[in-house]
């Protein structure tokens, strides 16, 4: 990833934020038959030790990616869209593309079964918390359990990451309210995201 300054995220709240508003994340492995690659939904935890993502992989995906053999590399993408020239005043011709990005590394730890059902029940419990008669999976567990048995849980310990909020920081404010208006139409959460950045 590019490490333009103005625009490194560095505060590991701000990527574990990105990472709870945007949990659908691209796991990538550099194995010894090449690059493997998988999505799969994420949580974070915020530990004294750091950042520790948890999710699950459905089987063989684990063998594919040589899971707990070597580091990881998970994209988390955040909200993100072009951004035309035509919003900025004569003279400045060259448009660009405002994301909000991370890259998070580490070796997963796999997980035994039973914390792997735990893993899947919080997963599970997280989403559908946002749902009036949302579910659980201990509505029947017996059948979730075996289910869950088709999945691998695993637990990573972010060791390192790189992050970027391309938000249009280094243009004159006037400049920066004319895109975040015309984003607002297009990419409503993109817009958000700066307004949030410039306001904070």
């Amino acid at each position: 990833m590019r490490h333009t300054p103005h625009f490194l995220m560095t505060d590991p709240a701000e990527v574990a934020r990105l990472v709870r508003e945007h949990p659908w994340a691209t796991y990538v492995s550099a194995t010894s038959a090449g690059l493997v690659a998988s999505h799969y939904p994420t949580l974070v935890d915020e530990t004294p030790e750091g950042l520790v993502l948890l999710s699950h992989f459905g089987r063989p995906d684990e063998q594919l990616h040589e899971l707990g053999e070597h580091e990881l590399l998970v994209i988390v993408q955040g909200p993100h869209a072009y951004v035309s020239s035509s919003w900025y005043p004569q003279g400045d011709d060259i448009p660009t593309w405002n994301h909000v990005t991370a890259h998070l590394y580490g070796v997963p730890e796999l997980l035994s079964e039973e914390e792997n059902f735990a893993v899947l029940s919080r997963l599970t419990d997280h989403f559908e918390g946002g749902f009036e008669h949302g579910r659980s999976l201990t509505l029947d567990e017996e059948r979730s359990r075996r289910i869950a048995k088709g999945t691998v849980g695993l637990r990573m310990r972010v060791t390192r990451f790189e992050a970027r909020a391309k938000l249009s920081q280094n243009k004159a404010p006037e400049v920066a309210e004319r895109i975040i208006t015309e984003l607002d139409g297009r990419a409503p959460g993109l817009a958000a995201e700066m307004r949030r950045v410039r306001e904070g």
